[in-house]
């Protein structure tokens, strides 16, 4: 029975950690969020931080997955679209997730990067249920039938990605409005 206990605080203290970690990089940045500022943060020394992580880079990747559940939690309902539009506002509130977020999906190319299987599972998840929401909305006539699901997710996917990317240089950038345009070709 200790054991489960020790793994249960082991669980909470991980989720502890972070929240911590989330709010650092929110606000510091993917290059200025150091270890020892996480640990910190979350009440630890650098080496306890990493007890729980293995590495900073398999602790970065924890982050983009703690970002997405709580995104999920968060935004995710029943009209996809607004969700994904509310997810894109509130990314230009957390710079530091969005330069985490595009640094490690430009390195996970490598298939020997530790961020490579998370970017695949989240890509893979992200765009079936997404392709499921578009072929709902060319039923409900909302989306042109004409145009593949499959493609009109990949290119939702990349402006997503580059248009953090260009915010990133012009934070003036509104990343939604360029969203909204698109979808509003898409309509019949």
């Amino acid at each position: 029975m200790a054991t489960r206990g020790a793994y249960a605080k082991g669980v909470i203290k991980r989720e502890e950690i972070l929240e911590a970690a989330l709010s650092v990089v929110a606000a510091h940045g993917y290059r200025k969020a150091s270890v020892r500022e996480i640990a910190d943060a979350a009440g630890l020394s650098p080496a306890g931080l990493l007890h729980y992580f293995g590495t900073k880079e398999e602790l970065f990747v924890a982050i983009l997955r703690a970002r997405d559940e709580r995104d999920e939690l968060e935004y995710v309902g029943e009209d996809t679209t607004a969700a994904f539009l509310a997810v894109i506002r509130h990314n230009a509130s957390v710079p530091g997730l969005v330069q985490l977020y595009s640094q490690l999906a430009a390195e996970a190319g490598d298939p020997e990067h530790v961020a490579h299987a998370y970017f695949r599972a989240r890509t893979a998840t992200v765009e079936g249920a997404a392709i499921a929401g578009v072929i709902e909305a060319q039923d409900a006539g909302d989306i042109r039938a004409d145009l593949d699901p499959a493609w009109i997710v990949r290119s939702l996917h990349a402006l997503a990605d580059g248009l953090q990317s260009a915010w990133m240089l012009d934070p003036t950038l509104d990343m939604a409005a360029d969203i909204e345009r698109f979808i509003a070709l898409l309509r019949p």
